[in-house]
């Protein structure tokens, strides 16, 4: 056997890199068919909609003139319908129109400087006439000529509610989206003619890449010049620019394709400015943030003999975005590195970084969650694993003021710490809003969290969110939707009950809450009635976009309800179904530690443990590794695993579709389940996973096989044991924010694909690689019987798919005799919103295999053929290197 080894990760070797073999457009919708088949009848219709709107914009703007409204871009906003197929370029380039937002359905809001709107009213009509080049107008379905259209789509529920009652002097604070893109965009690389001279080719090149540059600069200049605008329409009507520290410069959230500000405004001003400005995508009310409540009186506690030892010198480092940190605290103070803690609150000092809120406080329970995890040692002297640094942005209220703008003061916090002298990598957020997210765009805060990842080697772990015992509509509480008729856990399914902005966010690791079990006591009763149910209060997915939300769970307690009609319930209360947690003293005194706080806050500083530990063993490697492992590690409760495999025996169809239902509120609940630190860090004889190494780039239409080479032993012809495998994807790429459609919100998105049972890695390559050569057929093979599968009706869970996300993990059961020689996966990059093709995604990968059974141990001999394979690949590439020197000799002779 080659070698020592400590059960660590194995590498993914990577066989090939080559064009992905990508499926092409769709077809093109019957709306689009039937206007080429009526031409004059549709070039009428988008022809007068284009005079009423010039007729209604021109008195808008008389208007605004007549009240002194301060100028504004020429412009004017425009509501379209369009082919979903078409690409929105054709909009800037045929028409000079500015693409604001592209909403679901087809939908999207522009910007036209030239309000006659020449150029596509010119377009207009050649299509009637059927004149060359004039197609494209099919594909615009229809053009909204009453400005309160646009309104519908940019304003949020509430906001569109009392939009007609809405006072002149009434005063809002909003958050503002403000496209910049402008009208340039990055054009196709030119390709190098078989006729082209070297001169021409360096010309083009040299013409290409300053388009490039200027498309960049345009839209830097874009974006400065929309500041200065608004700062003078905040002039005008006395609104107020809310900022992360008074008297800074201006400094908006900002994104590649837009930024977000925050503003004080009166009534009026809301009105002009939002019914003007035509590079608006979004105005919403700032959110609340909610917090788990602690209504339970603390116990009385023994006092534990207990003397924690510092960290190691570089022990990883997590950085605690919360409510501040008892630093003081016995269990807490020798990980707490001082000197970096820091205040965000305005208007208070940076030393100011206690946690005061009462009573036992967050952060100071979030930290020890942190380092101690499930349990708090009795006594000892444990090691703490990690340092923790404090950064306060709630308040003694647990609240973040109004003058914070939650994206602002996130950036400070992760570009502060992550810049300080430990490099700091895991954060744990572990604030929400009070209510479910909303879908039409991703949010500004969460955006930023997606902006963040790509830009730094970070991974934010985030809580879910928790329901309220009760609340107003629409943001209601589980005793609520009781008393509306809707049981636990099937609640959980609605759209209220949806995870808490910023949980939506595609980067973040997102945490969800499950119960202990079955707890009773006085009366009351624990919902959750076995292990691992998901909490009464725990928000549940999908987020935006159908992605699986939360990934993972992690105990974080139960609330507990009467039996009563109608029913009482309570955050928390029964002390068995609450978790373990270390507690400030400080405001009112009480116990060290205790049993007396629920919320998915507490669950997802367990999973940022896990990133520390991984950090510990894997230093070099990514955060999008870690992130990986995590999910990879992730499964489902043994009650929820016993569904999956009654729906893999079961036949009957009503059976199978009521089993169906169950499953997929498993995964809209717990995700991907419970991660396990040891299955993230470490092997066994029975399983064993595969990784890569640093951070892989790959480009839009790029494609790369892995092979995992399986021994003869582990697919021997009499064997039938059940073999688990599980793939994880997770990878990172720049957001836009004003697109609302997954596969634009990225500049470059990725997925995989598997090889099939019985197929080889030749066969395989045809079907991934695009340049394969013509010699290469491939074979078929039974597809894997993946769980959720890249299309929402082929996997077992139906309407669920695994590549809608940034971390996508998929897991099958087959028999060992049906393995293939070789199992590959492909990872394959497609175009985003970006035209650049330098464009890249960064991605990690892990293939885990393992034995249910655990027959035969399998880590040594997969290890053996990995190591065997690369010392083929290594004699490979020593004979291509002598025969390229080989062919250069003999040229030189």
């Amino acid at each position: 056997m080659p070698g020592q080894h400590h059960f660590e990760h194995l590498p993914l070797i990577l066989r090939e890199q080559g064009r992905a073999k990508l499926k092409g457009g769709g077809k093109a919708s019957p709306q689009t068919i039937a206007n080429r088949n009526a031409r004059q009848a549709h070039s009428t219709a988008l022809s007068t909609a284009a005079q009423s709107l010039k007729t209604n914009w021109g008195i808008i703007k008389a208007q605004s003139a007549a009240q002194g409204v301060p100028i504004i871009p020429q412009g004017i906003p425009i509501l379209l319908k369009i082919d979903p197929q078409l690409d929105l370029d054709v909009l800037r380039e045929k028409f000079e129109f500015e693409i604001v937002a592209e909403q679901e359905e087809g939908y999207v809001i522009v910007a036209a400087e030239d309000i006659e709107l020449t150029p596509f009213v010119q377009m207009v009509n050649e299509f009637a006439v059927e004149i060359h080049g004039s197609a494209r107008i099919a594909e615009v379905h229809r053009l909204f000529d009453d400005p309160a259209d646009r309104l519908r789509r940019i304003l949020s529920d509430r906001l569109l509610e009392i939009w007609p009652t809405i006072t002149d002097a009434q005063i809002f604070i909003v958050d503002v989206g403000i496209a910049c893109s402008g009208t340039k965009e990055i054009p196709k690389r030119p390709a190098k003619g078989k006729r082209m001279t070297d001169a021409d080719w360096a010309k083009r090149e040299a013409e290409w890449s300053q388009a490039r540059a200027d498309a960049y600069s345009s839209w830097d200049s874009i974006k400065q010049e929309r500041e200065t605008e608004i700062e003078g329409f905040a002039t005008h009507y006395g609104a107020e620019i809310i900022h992360l520290v008074d008297g800074a410069p201006f400094d908006a959230a900002v994104l590649p394709d837009s930024f977000t500000v925050r503003v004080r405004i009166t009534g009026k001003g809301l009105r002009d400015f939002v019914l003007n400005y035509p590079y608006i995508f979004e105005v919403v009310e700032p959110e609340d943030i909610a917090l788990p409540q602690n209504p339970a009186v603390p116990a009385p506690a023994a006092a534990r003999q207990i003397a924690p030892v510092a960290p190691e010198a570089d022990a990883p480092t997590v950085c605690v975005i919360d409510s501040g940190i008892q630093e003081a605290h016995i269990f807490i103070q020798p990980a707490i590195d001082q000197p970096t803690s820091f205040c965000f609150l305005p208007g208070r000092p940076a030393t100011d970084v206690g946690d005061f809120v009462g009573p036992g406080g967050h952060g100071t329970r979030v930290s020890g969650a942190v380092l101690y995890g499930e349990t708090v040692p009795p006594n000892g002297t444990p090691k703490l694993p990690c340092w923790v640094q404090n950064a306060r942005v709630l308040d003694e209220q647990n609240k973040m003021p109004e003058d914070l703008f939650p994206p602002e003061v996130l950036r400070a916090a992760v570009t502060r710490f992550h810049g300080s002298p430990r490099q700091t990598r895991i954060f744990n957020h572990s604030i929400n809003a009070n209510g479910y997210c909303r879908t039409r765009y991703m949010s500004a805060w969460a955006a930023e969290i997606d902006l963040l990842s790509a830009t730094y080697d970070i991974l934010i772990v985030q809580s879910a969110g928790n329901l309220p015992t009760k609340g107003p509509v629409p943001y209601i509480g589980v005793k609520d939707h009781l008393d509306a008729g809707r049981p636990y856990p099937r609640y959980l399914d609605e759209d209220s009950a949806r995870v808490a902005n910023p949980a939506q966010s595609l980067q973040a690791l997102t945490v969800g809450s499950i119960t202990y079990g079955a707890f009773d006591e006085n009366g009351w009763r624990s919902f959750g009635r076995e292990d691992g149910h998901p909490s009464a209060f725990s928000r549940s997915g999908p987020g935006i976009w159908s992605v699986i939300k939360p990934e993972v769970v992690e105990y974080g307690g139960d609330d507990s309800r009467t039996s009563n009609d109608p029913v009482d319930v309570r955050n928390g209360g029964i002390a068995g179904a609450c978790p373990e947690l270390i507690r400030s003293t400080m405001f009112p005194p009480g116990p060290a530690y205790d049993r007396d706080a629920v919320g998915t806050s507490f669950a997802a500083p367990k999973v940022t443990r896990i990133a520390a530990r991984l950090q510990a063993v894997l230093p070099d490697e990514p955060a999008l590794l870690y992130r990986a492992l995590i999910v990879q590690s992730a499964r489902w409760p043994d009650w929820a695993e016993g569904l999956m495999t009654q729906l893999r025996l079961t036949a009957d169809l009503q059976e199978r579709q009521a089993l169906i239902d169950k499953v997929s509120r498993v995964i809209r609940c717990l995700g991907y389940g419970l991660p396990d630190v040891v299955r993230a860090t470490t092997n066994t004889d029975h399983r064993t996973t595969f990784i890569t190494s640093g951070s892989v780039s790959i480009k839009p239409l790029e494609a790369h096989i892995y092979q995992v080479p399986i021994p003869e032993e582990l697919r021997g012809a009499g064997d039938e044991y059940d073999i688990r495998i599980e793939v994880t994807l997770s990878y990172v790429a720049q957001p836009r924010r004003t697109r609302r459609h997954l596969r634009r919100y990225l500049s470059t998105w990725v997925d995989w694909i598997s090889s099939s049972l019985g197929e080889s890695i030749a066969s395989f390559r045809v079907r991934a690689i695009k340049e394969t050569p013509a010699d290469d057929s491939p074979q078929p093979g039974e597809t894997l019987p993946w769980v959720l599968q890249d299309q929402p009706h082929h996997g077992l869970i139906r309407g669920t798919k695994r590549n809608n996300g940034t971390v996508q993990k998929d897991w099958a059961v087959v028999k060992s005799n049906a393995l293939p020689r070789d199992f590959c996966i492909a990872v394959r990059g497609h175009e985003g919103w970006s035209r650049d093709p330098d464009s890249t995604a960064s991605y990690s990968l892990a293939v885990t295999f393992e034995i249910m059974g655990q027959e035969i141990p399998i880590y040594d001999a997969l290890r053996t053929a990995v190591i065997e394979l690369q010392e083929l690949q290594a004699e490979a590439e020593i004979e291509e290197i002598e025969t390229e020197e080989e062919v250069e000799i003999e040229v030189d002779e």
